[in-house]
């Protein structure tokens, strides 16, 4: 299953996907946490020290090793030169699963020790100050993209994406990448606008898509929330001192989040299951081809020199059922 968490800055959001990470993990589940967003803050939110943080491998600098393993013997992409963020997979190329081992995962994923369990977290890298003026953040979240496009996820599997600020995804399909959207929201007029703004966008390709009110301290906040998201409001979160302490670096043990805490992460839990029974991997598919158009007429076919269109392969459907190919990954060795 796959989960973003999404919200304008601040909003919390990159605390309450740590928060339903750490759920997922002490059930047990196999989880692949992605920080995603152009402030890396999700490994400390999990746990990790400053130095520990920085270390974490960036998959924008693994980009070629991605591409090339990705496009395993796909005749219809000729060189890595070739794909682009958007990519989709075909005929011969390679797909990830949550539980392997394979080259991507062991260049960009690290342990993640938690209370009852371990995650595998994946990072873009930092936007840093030699990027200003060269290039967009989009051109790191593109490998975040490619590994979904690319993924064959299950039930009782999990990849939990910690999404860029605001409406800042639109700017490629990922948004569509997702079996639920959770959108972090505060009870004011700013938190709610970047509801309004992702319900609009997602409305036509049947995005997912629930509130979780952050910061809520009393039933004026709670109105004003039901008031403006309706029923997309699935659960509020208020004051934690649990969270305190874990954003001071000294996390209690996670069985001692409050009650109503826990209550609403289960409630989290149990929204995601249910959508597994939505799942349209035909329209999924088409919704990767559909991006994969537009970016390659408006950009990727004058940066390759290539008609992107090319790519498609107009009888693969990705799936569950789909049988992966053998490996042969010796020329295939992570960046230093």
């Amino acid at each position: 299953m796959k989960i973003a968490f999404v919200g304008k800055g601040g909003s919390g959001k990159t605390t309450l996907s740590s928060l339903f990470i750490r759920r997922l993990a002490a059930t047990g589940a196999p989880v692949v946490a992605v920080d995603a967003d152009i402030n890396q803050h999700l490994g400390a939110a999990l746990g990790l020290d400053e130095a520990e943080a920085a270390a974490l491998p960036a998959m924008g600098e693994q980009l070629p090793l991605i591409k090339e393993y990705l496009r395993g013997s796909n005749p219809r992409i000729g060189s890595v030169e070739k794909m682009i963020k958007t990519t989709p997979p075909g005929e011969g190329s390679r797909l990830l699963r949550v539980c392997e081992r394979n080259p991507v995962y062991d260049a960009c994923a690290r342990p993640v020790e938690l209370d009852g369990g371990a995650v595998r977290l994946m990072v873009t890298g930092p936007f840093t100050d030699s990027d200003l003026g060269v290039s967009c953040y989009h051109s790191k979240t593109g490998a975040v993209e490619l590994f979904l496009n690319h993924l064959v996820d299950g039930p009782g599997e999990y990849v939990v994406v910690d999404m860029t600020a605001g409406s800042d995804s639109f700017a490629s399909g990922m948004f569509t990448r997702f079996d639920i959207t959770f959108l972090v929201a505060e009870p004011t007029r700013k938190g709610v606008s970047v509801y309004r703004q992702y319900k609009e966008y997602a409305r036509d390709f049947g995005v997912v898509l629930k509130v979780v009110g952050n910061k809520v301290q009393g039933q004026d906040d709670l109105d004003f929330l039901r008031a403006e998201v309706g029923d997309d409001l699935l659960v509020t979160v208020g004051h934690s001192d649990w969270v305190r302490a874990m954003e001071k670096g000294r996390p209690p043990r996670f069985e001692f989040l409050e009650d109503a805490n826990r209550l609403a992460l289960r409630r989290l839990h149990t929204a995601v299951d249910a959508t597994y029974e939505l799942r349209n991997w035909e329209r999924y598919t088409s919704q990767m081809v559909h991006f994969h158009l537009k970016n390659a007429q408006s950009w990727g076919n004058e940066r390759t020199g290539a008609d992107l269109a090319a790519q498609i392969d107009p009888g693969f459907v990705l799936g569950e059922g789909l049988t992966p190919l053998p490996e042969d990954n010796s020329h295939l060795t992570p960046t230093a």
